[in-house]
Formats: C-alpha cells, sequence, structure tokens
C-alpha cells in the first residue's frame, strides 16, 4: 500500500510537473497571476522553477530515492496547495479550473482542494510508517 501511494502521487508530480515544463512558461505564468497571491516578478520566477520542483520530486518518489525527505517535500507542496486554492474560493476569484495540471486535465477548484486535501493526509500517515514506504525504493536497496 505505501509503496503504491508514494508511486502514485510521483507519478501525479510528474505529469504535472512535466505538463507545465513542455508548454511557454506565459501559461503558468497565467495560472499563477490569476490566484492574484504573488507580487509581480516574483511569479515569474516561480513559473520558470516551480515546474522543475514539482516534476524531480516526483520523479523522486518514484524511483523511492530520498523518499523521508521528498514526503516532506510533497507534503509542504500540498499545504501550500490547500492555501492557496481556499484563498481563491474564500476571495471568490473567478477561477473556473485550478491549472494544476496545465492543458492535460482540467479540475474546478473545489474538486482540487479536496483531492489535495486527501494527498496531503496520505502523506503524513505515510511519513509515520517510512519503513514500509521505502520497499521497493532505492532507499531500501541502498541500505542492504
Amino acid at each position: 500500500m505505501f509503496p503504491f501511494l508514494r508511486i502514485l502521487i510521483g507519478l501525479l508530480f510528474v505529469v504535472s510537473g512535466g505538463e507545465k515544463l513542455i508548454w511557454p512558461y506565459q501559461n503558468f505564468l497565467y495560472v499563477l497571476q490569476s490566484y492574484e497571491i504573488l507580487p509581480f516578478g516574483v511569479d515569474v520566477f516561480v513559473a520558470h522553477v516551480f515546474p522543475w520542483i514539482e516534476f524531480t520530486t516526483g520523479l523522486f518518489l518514484i524511483l523511492g530515492l530520498w523518499s523521508h525527505q521528498m514526503i516532506k517535500i510533497a507534503l509542504c507542496m500540498f499545504a501550500i496547495f490547500i492555501l492557496v486554492i481556499a484563498q481563491a474560493l474564500l476571495r471568490h476569484l473567478p477561477i473556473d479550473e485550478c491549472g494544476c495540471f496545465g492543458q492535460l486535465i482540467s479540475l474546478k477548484p473545489q474538486h482540487t482542494l479536496v483531492m489535495d486535501s486527501v494527498f496531503f493526509l496520505m502523506l503524513f500517515w505515510a511519513l509515520r510508517h517510512i519503513k514500509q514506504v521505502e520497499r521497493f525504493s532505492l532507499d531500501g536497496y541502498f541500505r542492504k
């Protein structure tokens, strides 16, 4: 169960980050600007850097490399996603889709908030059972 969760969330990040990387960064920049939380200039930096962080974290989760640290990073990312989407919903911003998966998948912010919350709780649970998470991973292989 735990290795499956690690790989599932890793795939989610690889697909999401990869989708943002193959399209011009301006597409993701537009999504970031629609949430109205980052100052000008910072949003451009985040649009360039965040997809790489997302993709790399996902790849490391799939491989099971530095699993403990990658789960903590994923928890931080999900916490940020939850806060960003929640503030947009509370402010009634005119956002019809979250923009999380670029042009690949369209999800309403409400659905994304629920999904991210579930994944956050599952990752928190996995962090408490890190030994099981590391089964079938490079971490487990290198420890032998």
